[in-house]
């Protein structure tokens, strides 16, 4: 199809993707594909078993099955955009969709940050206040804790979409990228977007720094705490905590890459957005819930009952 430069409102954006073969977008499909799949099934199988399983019935796996929830929505909103693309040499996305779009993902990508600043407050008060942990951290509080996560995804997201939708859009209209989002589109807007910049990386890569820092911070005085005591399952615990560090790690420094500098456009940014939208979503149950040997027993109690069922049926 042919790229042009249109000077009326744009009414639609064009996602270039991948700038490879057919052959090559045919293989990254299926490969995008599987870990669409292996990603839903990972997340819901942790879902199910949280909410069917009443030894899991505690504020850390409460937070876990909300984190699952969050990977499989976001993985929803991004990967079918990016698979159909890899179908196509360039795709096509109406101005409205392309909108709605980055308000959906980085209102569930907000939610999901917050839920793993929430999570690294759980262990830290499991580790350093334990007699008074089921006190401090009881539903109630568990609840608002998601909620307020949910919220803050919502007003990061809003301000995001608040800012970009006064601007005019007059062309040109070629995203290069393989899904809508913030820093492309806002760079093609027909006016100085300097001020805008500042105001968007205040409120998302601002954001993303302080609480990695925070997260990264937290951590380490829980290995500290931690490798002061001497106990059976030292050893698990320090492993646990480095696998989340890691975790936390892929997920922040790719979406810091993208959204803590100036929108100035670079090849790695795709790769960036790979990792972020993509993997983070595949990674989180392995690092934070398969690798758990209770939650592990859970799943096979899980599948005994499913199996038994069946056999009765």
């Amino acid at each position: 199809m042919e790229l042009k430069n249109v000077t009326n409102p744009v009414m639609e954006f064009v996602l270039l993707g991948f700038n490879h073969s057919l052959k090559i977008q045919q293989f990254l499909f299926v490969v995008f594909f599987l870990v669409y799949l292996m990603t839903c099934l990972g997340n819901i199988t942790i879902l199910i078993t949280v909410i069917t399983d009443y030894h899991l019935h505690t504020p850390m796996y409460f937070f876990l099955a909300n984190l699952a929830f969050t990977d499989i929505t976001e993985s929803s909103v991004n990967i079918p955009i990016l698979l159909s693309g890899l179908l196509s040499q360039h795709k096509t996305v109406p101005f409205k969709e392309c909108i709605l779009h980055m308000f959906l993902f980085h209102f569930i990508g907000g939610a999901h940050i917050l839920l793993l600043a929430v999570m690294a407050a759980d262990r830290y008060t499991a580790i350093h206040k334990p007699l008074q942990y089921l006190t401090i951290m009881n539903h109630e509080v568990c609840v608002v804790l998601v909620a307020a996560s949910w919220a803050g995804g919502l007003i990061h997201s809003a301000t995001q979409i608040a800012l970009l939708l006064p601007l005019p859009y007059c062309g040109p209209n070629i995203l290069d990228n393989f899904h809508c989002d913030v820093p492309q589109v806002l760079k093609l807007a027909c006016i100085d977007t300097y001020l805008t910049e500042l105001l968007m990386v205040s409120n998302g890569g601002l954001l993303l720094i302080v609480i990695f820092v925070l997260l990264l911070i937290s951590y380490a005085i829980i290995l500290v705490k931690i490798g002061r005591q001497v106990s059976e399952g030292k050893h698990k615990a320090l492993s646990t905590c480095v696998a989340q560090i890691m975790a936390i790690s892929i997920t922040f420094i790719p979406g810091i890459f993208i959204y803590a500098r100036p929108f100035k456009i670079f090849e790695l940014d795709k790769v960036a957005s790979i990792f972020f939208t993509v993997l983070v979503p595949l990674l989180n149950p392995v690092v934070y819930t398969l690798r758990n040997t209770e939650m592990k027993k859970a799943i096979r109690r899980l599948a005994f009952r499913v199996i038994r069922d069946f056999s009765q049926v």
